[in-house]
């Protein structure tokens, strides 16, 4: 039977210790016992329930902030990737739809599964599994993390992936999941390159990565749209890591790793003298400065879920969710 410990109560019997030693790693007593500094004890990052309890009240107010078209009402339950793409579809919307989403569905989660890696130190973060109402089979995987147990727990990585493709998780003997290192070295990639390893992909190929819709085919309707009768379009990658975008990875039963990562991507639409941009969709016009003559440069941030195996190998990309985040128009 796994046993659930609260962080909290663990660190409690170090605390007067750790005040006296200033902070200090490690400190010898008198009696020669040896004292743990809080933040390097390799913990659980929560309990089962409160796992269950931050879905919960991500869930709640997600569909709040869907519902009236305002990120302040799910800002504090969001963080990386997912606030920066949340943040702007909720902007169009109240932009086009003052009163609210007139479409609003409320999204439901069940049948949550909850993979909590031990580590030490902070972030602390866990995996939920879930069922949705929305995306048909697909599964949610989202990533929680927080920064103190003073924080909430916040959605930084939020993808849909088929049933199948999730994989199994290594565990120890109380169920809880081992975090990868963004170094590690035993990986096709480590965990900290990834972001960069794919927005050089993008742009020039490799063998990195599997085919796929994410990688072969995306290169492949890129090149498809880069040049249309009247318009040229430019793409550029950028890798998006460290801080609120650090990569976050488990390992799986195989040895390899399950990897959530971002990355920002830009897309320039330039009209040929004489001609204009295609006018875009309302969501779009939303978002943009200026005014879309011969120009539109769209701003995208995307997150995305990648299988890495150990040794060597081929990254492959399970899912990955992309929104606009701004727009500007020349």
């Amino acid at each position: 039977m796994s046993r659930d410990r609260d962080p909290r109560t663990l660190r409690r019997p170090a605390r007067s210790a750790l005040i006296a030693a200033s902070l200090t790693a490690l400190s010898l007593t008198a009696s020669g016992c040896v004292v743990v500094h809080g933040e390097r004890e390799v913990l659980p990052s929560t309990t089962r329930a409160e796992a269950a309890e931050a879905l919960r009240e991500f869930t709640a107010a997600y569909n709040e902030a869907d519902e009236a078209y305002d990120s302040s009402l799910d800002a504090d339950r969001t963080t990386g990737a997912l606030a920066d793409i949340d943040a702007a579809r909720l902007k169009a919307g109240k932009v086009n739809s003052p009163d609210g989403n007139p479409n609003h569905t409320p999204l439901e989660l069940t049948d949550a599964k909850f993979t909590i890696p031990k580590k030490a130190g902070w972030p602390r973060w866990f995996l939920a599994d879930a069922a949705g109402n929305k995306g048909g089979s697909a599964r949610w995987l989202l990533v929680f993390t927080r920064s103190s147990l003073d924080d909430p727990f916040q959605v930084a990585y939020l993808t849909l992936v088929a049933p199948a493709a999730v994989p199994k998780f290594r565990q120890d003997a109380d169920g809880r999941a081992e975090s990868v290192p963004v170094r590690a070295e035993d990986l096709a990639a480590a965990p900290g390159e990834l972001s960069r390893t794919y927005a050089t992909y993008l742009k020039s190929g490799g063998k990195a990565f599997a085919d796929g819709p994410h990688t072969s085919q995306w290169r492949a309707l890129r090149e498809k749209n880069s040049k249309r009768p009247g318009m040229v379009t430019q793409y550029i990658d950028e890798p998006l890591a460290g801080g609120d975008y650090t990569p976050l990875g488990l390992r799986t039963a195989d040895g390899g790793a399950l990897v959530f990562f971002a990355t920002r991507h830009y897309e320039k639409q330039t009209a040929h003298a004489g001609t204009s941009v295609p006018t875009p969709n309302k969501a779009v016009q939303a978002l943009t400065e200026g005014e879309i003559k011969q120009t539109l440069t769209m701003e995208f941030v995307s997150n995305e879920v990648a299988l890495d195996p150990r040794g060597p190998g081929k990254v492959t990309i399970l899912g990955r969710i992309q929104g606009l985040t701004a727009a500007q128009g020349s």
